[in-house]
């Protein structure tokens, strides 16, 4: 995911391809997968694919392939030694806010393709595809909806990208120093699980909000759909309480 403190060879091209390439195979292949095919059907897997496919190379190659050169900008040419937490985190939280600020477009677009495919059979469609969507919404909103629900995105993915890189990097950093651990195969697995950990925990607040806010454009801004979805999550929980 993230090379150690050392500065790496590889170029930020070649980064950025590596990490986009990556994300997409994992929108394409890996999520909850089971759950959905049950759920909906094998073929609701592919609802957003292709949004998807965007958001991950804009996303996923800016977000990974940002992350070392802004790591390093903010501590120095002439730095020596272990990168503080402090100074990952803020890496991550920059090349999270700005790769997401590039993507919001493809973000929106696949939100809003996975909503139609719930919608009841012989309920008319809005879009018939992902480009016929980005041009539907400019048309029909104006360009700057490309850009609906960026507040909280930008602080889903910022939050998420700094938890995800900042505590895989420390994790590694940590389990370097231990006696017996090598730069290995295992040390990246187990990095990599802590990390997932720490980036679901930290962003499902803010994930859920940045979905209902580009799913439905009534809210009249995070904090408003913040507060609503609170009030109408805790009625659903005080009725289940009651009626179980």
């Amino acid at each position: 995911m993230v090379a150690g403190d050392s500065k790496s060879d590889i170029s930020f091209a070649g980064t950025f391809a590596s990490s986009a390439f990556a994300a997409c195979f994992a929108e394409g292949m890996l999520g909850t997968v089971g759950t959905i095919a049950r759920e909906e059907g094998l073929a609701s897997l592919w609802k957003g694919i292709v949004p998807g496919l965007h958001r991950q190379c804009l996303f996923g190659g800016l977000r990974i392939g940002l992350y070392e050169p802004i790591k390093n900008l903010y501590v120095g040419d002439n730095f020596v030694g272990d990168v503080p937490l402090t100074t990952k985190i803020l890496a991550g939280l920059t090349t999270g806010a700005l790769a997401i600020s590039v993507a919001n477009p493809t973000d929106l677009v696949k939100v809003r393709l996975q909503a139609e495919g719930k919608l009841a059979a012989g309920v008319p469609r809005r879009y018939s595809g992902a480009l016929n969507a980005y041009s539907t919404i400019v048309r029909q909103e104006g360009v700057r909806a490309l850009w609906t629900g960026l507040g909280p995105n930008v602080a889903r993915n910022a939050i998420i990208n700094a938890a995800e890189l900042a505590s895989y990097d420390q994790v590694k950093q940590t389990i370097l120093k231990i006696p017996g651990f090598t730069d290995n195969v295992l040390t990246h697995l187990l990095s990599g699980l802590g990390a997932g950990f720490v980036a679901v925990c930290v962003g499902s607040p803010v994930d859920v909000v940045k979905s209902r806010m580009m799913g439905d454009p009534s809210y009249k801004g995070t904090i408003d759909c913040f507060v609503k979805t609170l009030k109408n999550d805790a009625k659903k929980f005080v009725k289940s309480i009651e009626s179980g």
